[in-house]
């Protein structure tokens, strides 16, 4: 039995209100109201992020990667990973990673797969490297090149050295010509205005705790690998589909191991 604590805003849940879904409980609208009064620009963080996972992805797809691991998933909303990547390619592979309870009753009902591919799901925390390696095993074949996922996870990792150890042991389980996909929430657009939305978070119990960091520490996880253009950005800038892109504070990339 999947135990839901209603009573605790969560960041699935809160993210999710953000994108204008419907998953979340009242707790998690009244902290997303809190940091959007003071911060209505975090709306446009989250929606940024989202469309840029969707261009990441479709970008993979068509480039010839077959194989996902999404951690951190966040409830479903349009166009999940593994619809994004089977549009293009119906035999793609996808493993998901959450730990929210909400987030795996949804996806256990949502995320299927179309009949020439898979999608599994792992209920698992991204500082357990080994044990999502070993259960994504199952589904997705390490001979082979995969897309690493990691949009909008590692903030909730505040220790740098944890941080980067983690995100070494992934990519040391990769084959060459596997791709990471990295986002992370920085303060270099917006300034304090960002550290206050992230210290409300903090103080106001938002579960987990966040961090911020700057785009050159964002760019440090990338060290070693082969960083596709335009580099680090803001994700809004990351091969933009609108004519005027507004940078956001939310960078990252997608880079290849060599």
């Amino acid at each position: 039995m999947v135990e839901i604590d209603a009573t605790v805003p969560h960041s699935a849940r809160i993210w999710n209100y953000w994108l204008g879904g419907k998953d979340y409980y009242p707790i998690d609208k009244a902290m997303g109201e809190q940091i959007m009064e003071f911060f209505p620009e975090i709306a446009e963080n989250a929606r940024g992020n989202r469309r840029f996972l969707c261009r990441v992805v479709r970008h993979l797809a068509e480039a010839g990667i077959r194989q996902f691991l999404d951690i951190g998933t966040g409830l479903p909303t349009a166009d999940p990973t593994h619809e994004v990547a089977q549009r293009i390619a119906p035999e793609s592979r996808i493993v998901y990673v959450d730990n929210d309870p909400l987030v795996l009753v949804h996806a256990r009902a949502l995320l299927t797969s179309t009949p020439e591919g898979s999608t599994d799901y792992l209920d698992a925390n991204v500082e357990d490297p080994q044990g999502i390696l070993q259960a994504a095993a199952q589904t997705l074949d390490f001979s082979q090149p995969i897309a690493l996922l990691l949009v909008g996870i590692m903030q909730f990792v505040e220790d740098d050295t944890e941080a980067h150890a983690i995100v070494s042991r992934f990519l040391a389980a990769l084959p060459s010509g596997s791709y990471m996909v990295l986002t992370h929430p920085t303060n270099a657009v917006r300034g304090a205005r960002m550290d206050e939305a992230v210290r409300q978070w903090n103080e106001g119990g938002g579960s987990p705790r966040l961090s911020l960091r700057t785009p050159a520490q964002i760019t440090d996880f990338f060290d070693g690998l082969d960083v596709v253009d335009p580099g680090v950005v803001p994700t809004t800038l990351w091969h933009p589909d609108t004519d005027d892109p507004t940078p956001i504070d939310d960078h990252g990339a997608l880079a290849r191991k060599p």
